[in-house]
């Protein structure tokens, strides 16, 4: 009973390791995304001067 028990704990362990490595891969792409979009934006609205895609 022991035995079954625990890979029944094991595998709820690693389902749920995998299902936040998966949820943490789609929040990484969004904001590589959203980076992506700032910094197409930010260069093509330059204005007379060149204009810095980072803010510091």
């Amino acid at each position: 009973m022991v035995p079954i028990l625990l890979v029944l704990l094991l595998a709820v362990l690693l389902f749920g390791v995998g299902f936040a490595v998966k949820a943490l891969w789609w929040i990484a792409l969004i904001v590589l995304a959203v980076w992506l979009l700032g910094f197409v934006m930010r260069s093509t609205s330059a204005g007379g001067k060149r204009s810095r895609w980072y803010r510091w």
